[in-house]
Parts: C-alpha cells; sequence; structure tokens
C-alpha cells in the first residue's frame, strides 16, 4: 500500500484487528521510507454498486460521500462515532444485499432518513433539510411540524 505521506509504494502491516463490530479489518501500517504510520481499514464488498441519480446520471457508490453526509447532519450533536459508523455500515449491507446493482439515490436518501430519525431528531432534521431541498423558513416549519404530529 502506498504511504499517503510520502507516496512511497511499500509500507509494512504493524498490526492488524477486527473493528468492535466485526464489519472490517484495521491495519495500522508504517512506511519505512518516511516513518510515518497510519491506519487503513478493509471490508468486504458484495458487489459494485452504481447509483442511479435523480437526472439520470450513474456513479458508483462511494461509502465515504455517504458517511460525510450522515457526519454533518450529526456534527455537535451527542451521539457515539461508533453508533454514526453501524449506521452506515448497515445502509450499505442493505444496499448490497438488495439484489440490485442499480440503486436509486432516492432509496439511499430514505434509508438515511429512516436511520436518523430513529437516531437524533435534529440530525434527522438538519439531512431533511438537505435531502428535500428546503428553501424557505416555512418549509422547516411544515416539516418540523409534521415531526411533531407523528409524536401525538
Amino acid at each position: 500500500m502506498r504511504c499517503p505521506f510520502c507516496s512511497h509504494d511499500d509500507t509494512q502491516v504493524k498490526d492488524s484487528r477486527p473493528t468492535e463490530d466485526n464489519s472490517a479489518i484495521r491495519r495500522r501500517r508504517f512506511c519505512s521510507a518516511c516513518g510515518s504510520r497510519f491506519t487503513t481499514f478493509e471490508r468486504v464488498q458484495l458487489r459494485e454498486l452504481v447509483v442511479v441519480k435523480k437526472n439520470g446520471q450513474r456513479v458508483g457508490f462511494d461509502r465515504d460521500k455517504l458517511a460525510r453526509s450522515i457526519a454533518i447532519a450529526v456534527r455537535k450533536r451527542p451521539i457515539d462515532h461508533d453508533r454514526v459508523e453501524r449506521i452506515i455500515n448497515g445502509i450499505q449491507r442493505r444496499l448490497e444485499s438488495s439484489g440490485e446493482n442499480e440503486i436509486p439515490s432516492d432509496m439511499i436518501g430514505e434509508l438515511v432518513m429512516d436511520a436518523l430519525s430513529n437516531l437524533d431528531q435534529v440530525a434527522y432534521v438538519r439531512f431533511a433539510s438537505v435531502y428535500r431541498n428546503f428553501r424557505e423558513a416555512k418549509d422547516f416549519e411544515d416539516f418540523v411540524g409534521k415531526l411533531g404530529g407523528d409524536k401525538d
């Protein structure tokens, strides 16, 4: 594996162990050229997924993009990183085991919305504001009003 610091092609694995939820292998690596240490994660990929966007464009599924969008929604919320990681792993597993190679972007958005609604209401509203493309304050009011109505 190439060193992310100096681009040397040969790095050594110093420690290898499963993550807490056993969904990946965590490897601590060492670069003999520059002496840097870094961590990599190895995950099982059941199939190549293609995301079909609303405009018809097809792009490869990007787990990191999913993780970034959820991280933005949960930023500064009292949520354990491991819970967020389990949500991301769960969504990816559901997509891979769906039997479909092409996944509509709407399906991914709905899976994230469902997971966040069970995790944290503020994160849920943050994600929804982007996913549902809220344009004005009234959109927020209507959405939050529906949340309040669901609880009664």
